[in-house]
This record gives C-alpha cells, sequence and structure tokens, in this order.
C-alpha cells in the first residue's frame, strides 16, 4: 500500500505561483504512475496531470498545460506540482494519487489516495 499526503496549499494572488508536494509511504512508490487532481467547491474532481513510473513522462489537462509542471523524485518518495500564472478558477482541493498503469486519467484508475491540500488563488 501507499500512503500519500500533500502539502504546500495556501492562499496566492492570480498571476502568482505555489508548489505543492506530495510524499509517499513505503517501498513500492517507484512502481506506480503519480496523479494530481482538483476539487473544486460544488463540482467534481478533475484531472490535472500526471508523471509516469520513471518521471520522464508527464501528461496534462488541457486547462494547466503549459502552466503547471509534475516531477517526481523517486529517491525521496515525493511527486511535486509546480503552479505558475494561476488563476481564480485553480481554486481547489488538490489531491496527489497513485495509480498501476500508463497515461492514467480518470479518477477510478487511481487506488490510493492523500487527504488534499487547498489552494485558494485572489484577484
Amino acid at each position: 500500500q501507499v500512503q500519500l499526503v500533500e502539502s504546500g496549499g495556501g492562499l496566492v494572488q492570480a498571476g502568482g505561483s505555489l508548489r505543492l508536494s506530495c510524499a509517499a509511504s513505503g517501498r513500492t512508490f517507484s512502481k506506480y504512475s503519480m496523479g494530481w487532481f482538483r476539487q473544486a467547491l460544488g463540482k467534481a474532481r478533475e484531472f490535472v496531470g500526471g508523471v509516469n513510473l520513471s518521471g520522464r513522462v508527464t501528461w496534462y489537462a488541457d486547462s494547466v498545460k503549459g502552466r503547471f509542471t509534475i516531477s517526481r523524485d523517486n529517491a525521496k518518495n515525493t511527486v511535486d506540482l509546480q503552479m505558475n500564472s494561476l488563476k481564480l478558477e485553480d481554486t481547489a482541493v488538490y489531491f496527489c494519487a497513485a495509480g498501476s498503469g500508463p497515461f492514467l486519467r480518470n479518477r477510478g484508475e487511481y487506488d490510493y489516495w492523500g487527504q488534499g491540500t487547498q489552494v485558494t488563488v485572489s484577484s
């Protein structure tokens, strides 16, 4: 099993940057694709981006492509989400997740989830 804990959320002005981190426990971290999702108040949880086992391949939702970057460090069991040029609509609770398989985009494809961290973008 993998336990995930997110950190780094907070309040940021529109146009600013924020870096989220997800720390994983367990020795099998490198065997999972990792993803980031977000859920705004009253809305469904949506895919943000993912990274493969090695960290060399990433994929993103169109809404964040070019602004967000995912990276992972298998030696430290961490996966980060660098968010630049933040917009008001990026306000949400952000979750990291672990799943088996490549290019996972759907919530149901991920097996393990963190508790989430709040990101609020203000004008």
